[in-house]
């Protein structure tokens, strides 16, 4: 059987699949309606699941003689974000939308799911099929994190971990990864500037915490520009300015909160610590402005770090699955990810699935609310997942 033309003929349903996904986007934690159908796809498909994480699904297929246990993984959750763009798979949940991909990340494995079934025989151990939920940590703790502390890497043991991630950044026809750090640490910060209230008309009365926190925003890039080489990128960023009542009010306190990113070790200790360095410039600007500020960070993410030997079979598997017609590149992204979680206990690999072509308005980034992606490319997804699994069960 000749598994292009296997998936050829699954593409209507992968699609299919996947605009379901799209038009019920839940999120994190949330996600009952698409761990229902997975479950039910899977028990159809004859494969055993449980659940983990209350909303996270694994269902485990077993191969015809004894050997290793490989993680497949799909994230299902989406985001609170209002899609703009018109299409007829329009989401009906409003506030939420899948911007993502992970719609797509849901169809394409459970696809390749029902082809690997009909190679059982070339799967020499079984296959852990992981439908992840809240990946966007929507809501603390993240989801990878909690299906580790359930178990979901052991009984039976995991041995090795693979991920596709949808990339509109990347051109339809391309697929990106390589050995070593493919997404970055992530870490969230929370900062409180407290000052003094009072009248606009009498700001001398003040201590003003909108101006400090205008003055904390600007100072704060010079870490990343002055204080850091440029060959250890950094990416500090704030994402909400909160603080004030009215017009001819001065606030007494005013809330930002960001992230930063970076592909290096980072923390405490380090020889970059950028969050000390950013620690350090609030407390000095909020000190000189007679403020007092409240200062927090905890790591969301800790960057991918994928598996030589492992990044060295994916890169292979794309050559084949692509052959001329594609694109296999080396490369990372300053996105986070939490499949970190797996990468830092067994030997794994993600890579990134080009799905951007400007033709058909799939070239927007992801999280935007024009989000969307080229259809075309769930069958090259669906080839990946099968022959990855397969190469890794003949090595």
């Amino acid at each position: 059987m000749d598994i292009k033309n296997r998936i050829a003929k699954l593409k209507d349903e992968v699609i299919e699949l996947r605009r379901d996904f799209h038009r019920h986007p839940e999120l994190g934690f949330q996600e009952f309606r698409t761990a229902g159908k997975v479950e039910d796809y899977l028990k159809g498909l004859g494969i055993p699941v449980k659940r983990l994480a209350n909303t996270g699904v694994v269902g485990l297929l077993e191969g015809e003689s004894d050997g290793p246990i490989l993680l497949m993984r799909a994230d299902m959750d989406a985001l609170p974000i209002q899609k703009e763009n018109d299409i007829p798979y329009r989401s009906v949940n409003k506030g939420v939308m899948h911007a993502c991909g992970h719609d797509a990340h849901t169809a394409m494995l459970l696809v390749a799911a029902k082809i690997l079934l009909e190679y059982r025989s070339r799967i020499r151990g079984k296959i852990k099929l992981l439908f992840q939920p809240n990946e966007e940590t929507v809501v603390e703790p993240k989801g990878a994190e909690v299906m580790v502390r359930e178990g979901v890497l052991e009984d039976p043991r995991v041995d090795a971990a693979m991920a596709l991630h949808i990339w509109t950044p990347l051109a339809s026809g391309q697929i990106g990864t390589a050995a070593g750090p493919v997404t970055a640490t992530l870490n969230v910060f929370k900062i409180l500037v407290k000052g003094k209230g009072g009248h606009t008309g009498f700001p001398e009365q003040t201590v003003d915490p909108i101006i400090i926190a205008s003055s904390i925003v600007q100072a704060v890039q010079t870490v990343q520009t002055r204080e850091i080489s440029l060959l250890k990128p950094t990416i500090i960023m704030f994402g909400k300015i909160a603080g004030g009542t009215k017009s001819n009010i001065v606030p007494s306190q005013v809330t930002l909160e960001g992230s930063m990113r970076y592909l290096y070790g980072g923390g405490e200790g380090s020889e970059e610590n950028p969050e000390g360095r950013l620690k350090r410039i609030v407390e000095g600007i909020c000190a000189a402005h007679r403020a007092r500020c409240e200062f927090d960070v905890h790591m969301e993410n800790r960057a991918v770090i994928n598996d030589p030997q492992m990044t060295e079979l994916a890169r292979h598997t794309a050559e084949e699955v692509l052959g001329q017609k594609g694109e296999v590149l080396s490369y990372f992204s300053t996105a986070g990810e939490d499949f970190s979680e797996f990468t830092e206990r067994v030997p794994g690999v993600l890579c990134f699935l080009g799905a951007g072509n400007r033709e058909k308005e799939t070239d927007y980034p992801h999280h935007n609310p024009r989000f969307n992606i080229d259809e075309s490319i769930l069958p090259v997804g669906v080839e990946m997942h099968v022959r990855s699994a397969l190469n890794y069960f003949s090595t």
